[in-house]
């Protein structure tokens, strides 16, 4: 990941006053999904790149050592290698950004990449009573410091939406700076719930305050809220970053996360973030997706460059 992001002294005159223009938003968004498009080995590309930026994640309730296995063995191997060599990417050492998995299941995600011969690749756990972050605040510090005890490097935490709805932005910056602290070295990074935060004016002061209580990233959804990653929040969300980053000269990561499932959608939010970030954001330390299926379809859309059909559903592995 980038350098830490140290935080700043809570200050609301950066964002009291703040009003999105939604209209102007939601037409800003629609271009993005139009305007741009890509094909051929731009298109793979891009798909490849995507593919770095991938929080591989299984979040689920019947998760067992094997499958956090599995999923490990395709984060070091996430496109089959004759499809590498066909586009000539064999020898990059391609593997997704990190592994994304519940505090109790970062012990198995370590030593799952130990066994696969990628311990670089970072492990990222969900802290803090996730999805809905709704336990007692020191329970939620012993939660990061249990996963990062385990050898956790990244840490996706959840913020405190009744403060964020009630407009106590000065208790959601105390929160996150408590949680940035009990992180230690690990990265942390800030996950808004933008589907429960009601208004993209909200969605900014959000993002503002997180980052200025010391996020390395903010994040968009827990992927359990009933509307996840869309664009005009990522919108709302990529300007908050560049706003922060004209005030401190630190730059902030971004991740979308929830509802991203097609390689079209992964080369949307790229185009996102090179258009109103530039090239540095381009890469797994600064943008994050977190996704457990869409590493599916953009391998799936590879095949189809490198072979001219679409792959039977037992030609891929799957994520």
């Amino acid at each position: 990941m980038s350098a830490r992001n140290p935080g700043v002294e809570y200050d609301p005159s950066w964002f009291f006053d703040y009003k999105v223009n939604k209209p102007a938003t939601f037409k800003r968004a629609n271009e993005l999904k139009t305007r741009r498009g890509v094909k051929k080995n731009y298109q793979v590309a891009w798909l490849l790149k995507a593919a770095t930026c991938i929080d591989l994640t299984t979040l689920s309730g019947d998760d067992t050592f094997t499958n956090v296995q599995r999923l490990c063995y395709k984060a070091k191997h996430p496109i089959r290698v004759d499809l590498l060599k066909a586009v000539g990417m064999e020898d990059r050492g391609l593997t997704v950004g990190a592994v994304c998995v519940y505090p109790a299941r970062v012990e198995d995600a370590v030593k799952a990449l130990k066994q696969a011969g990628a311990p670089h690749i970072p492990v990222a756990s969900v802290a803090t009573g996730f999805p809905a972050g709704q336990t007692h605040l020191k329970h939620r510090l012993v939660e990061i410091s249990q996963a990062v005890d385990d050898g956790a490097g990244e840490i996706d935490v959840v913020i405190n939406r009744a403060y964020a709805l009630a407009g106590n932005w000065e208790g959601v910056y105390d929160e996150v700076k408590q949680f940035r602290a009990a992180c230690g070295n690990a990265h942390l990074k800030v996950i808004l719930a933008t589907g429960e935060l009601g208004s993209l004016t909200t969605v900014y002061k959000a993002s503002m305050v997180a980052m200025m209580a010391g996020a390395d990233f903010i994040k968009t959804s827990t992927g359990k809220e009933g509307v996840n990653a869309i664009l005009p929040v990522g919108l709302v969300m990529v300007r908050a970053i560049r706003d922060y980053y004209k005030r401190t000269g630190n730059k902030i990561g971004f991740k979308p996360a929830g509802g991203i499932r097609t390689a079209k959608d992964s080369c949307t939010w790229l185009a996102l973030m090179k258009e109103e970030l530039g090239n540095d954001w381009l890469t797994p330390k600064l943008f994050r997706i977190g996704a457990s299926s869409l590493m599916g379809d953009i391998e799936r859309q590879i095949f189809h460059n490198v072979t001219g059909r679409y792959a039977a559903h037992n030609e891929l592995a799957m994520a």
